[in-house]
């Protein structure tokens, strides 16, 4: 049976750039992937998250990752909030340290991460799924199947589950506790070929529902409605789209219709597992925890959750502290509880809501964040992640 020290289930964000980390410490992974690279670069609905906070983006670059990022990614130091027929601008560096976030498509990243590995000598393995772990409190075996459809064994030191929001290893953690929130609205997601319609994304608030407007670069728009959980796509046709969209704008931008790359909708759900370990098998990312996209905070939660692991590897086999591993799961439910809140009332702040009593209290609120100093600092701090920043300086000095 082969033996590596670090094995990892899935190639998305946080799978990949754990491996890259320890890759460069010289700890051996390996890392299986139930999908083919095709899809993982090429697929449109891979199009996804595509904000970054200030210490993601630092964090990719100091691991030597962020070279395309940097050149081709755009900056943005605001977002706008649209409501009551008036645009108004939250300004991050003003309100959160100098600080701003960067926009680049999570395909891209992965599309970076996946080529950078191999060419640095990383091991990926494509199209072979995982189908279980056993003795996960020792020397984790991880049980796959190959193309060809063999069953075949790896026994690693540690094991990472990093396989995404429908994880079929989170349940191997006896016990764990499952937090779980579904909301009663869903997202229609449309990828354009268009110019979007602001410079930096607009959070827009409306009787209709709630809208996003944002981008993957300059002519490539990223837009959602608010809708319910029971909506069918087939129900929405391009033009009922576009339409829609410029309603919710009420003149304060204007939004261009193109040709429409991908249609989707997303339920609104959040969850979180705890403990995130259980013997020598970790989860991370989308595996662990799921958030509501309105506080974009996806990918940046699965870099948060492989920098902290790295750390506490990189303790283990540089210095021989286990200590760090001991404490995994409280170190990340820090940045994981953090973010939960954020999303959680960025969410109920901007979408409508049935009930009378809550969405009259959901408009005061919005109404009264432009005189609060307060309320617009928590927003703006949070965007840019200022609460884990402080918190990169021991793993940035460490890629250094």
């Amino acid at each position: 049976m082969r033996r590596v020290q670090v094995g990892i289930v899935g190639a998305g964000p946080a799978g990949l750039l754990l491996a890259h980390l320890l890759h460069r410490i010289g700890v051996e992974t390996l890392v299986l992937e139930a999908k083919s690279r095709e899809y993982l670069e090429t697929s449109p609905h891979r199009i996804r998250a595509g904000v970054l906070e200030w210490g993601t983006k630092e964090i990719l670059l100091a691991a030597g990752l962020g070279e395309r990022m940097e050149r081709e990614g755009l900056e943005h130091r605001g977002v706008y909030l649209a409501f009551d027929g008036a645009l108004h601008r939250v300004d991050f560096p003003t309100l959160a340290g100098g600080r701003s976030i960067w926009v680049y498509g999570q395909q891209y990243a992965v599309r970076d991460m996946i080529r950078l590995h191999l060419e640095r000598g990383g091991e990926i393995l494509f199209e072979h799924e995982v189908l279980g772990v056993e003795e996960p409190e020792r020397n984790p075996v991880l049980v796959y199947r190959t193309p060809e459809g063999r069953t075949e064994r790896v026994r690693t030191e540690f094991a990472v589950g990093a396989d995404g929001s429908h994880s079929a290893l989170r349940g191997l953690i006896p016990g764990a506790r499952v937090h779980r929130r579904t909301y009663p609205f869903a997202w229609l997601g449309i990828l354009a070929e268009t110019r979007p319609a602001a410079e930096e994304l607009i959070y827009a608030s409306h009787p209709r529902g709630f809208a996003l407007f944002s981008m993957r670069s300059p002519t490539l728009a990223r837009n959602y409605l608010q809708v319910g959980p029971e909506e069918r796509l087939e129900d929405w046709p391009e033009a009922r789209i576009w339409e829609e969209l410029a309603l919710h704008l009420d003149g304060v931008a204007e939004v261009r219709p193109g040709p429409l790359l991908e249609k989707s909708l997303t339920p609104m759900r959040a969850l979180v597992v705890e403990p995130m370990q259980h013997g020598r098998f970790f989860l991370i990312g989308d595996a662990a925890h799921v958030v509501p996209p309105t506080g974009a905070k996806g990918m940046n939660m699965a870099v948060a959750d492989a920098v902290a692991l790295f750390r506490a590897l990189r303790a283990f086999y540089l210095e021989k502290d286990p200590t760090f591993l001991g404490s995994f799961t409280e170190e990340a439910l820090r940045h994981v509880w953090q973010a939960e809140l954020f999303s959680y009332w960025m969410t109920t702040l901007l979408h409508t809501h049935e009930d009378p009593f809550a969405e009259g209290l959901r408009l005061a609120q919005l109404r009264h964040l432009g005189e609060s100093p307060h309320l617009l600092s928590f927003l703006a701090e949070n965007y840019v992640g200022l609460h884990t920043t402080g918190r990169w300086a021991e793993t940035l000095k460490a890629l250094a």
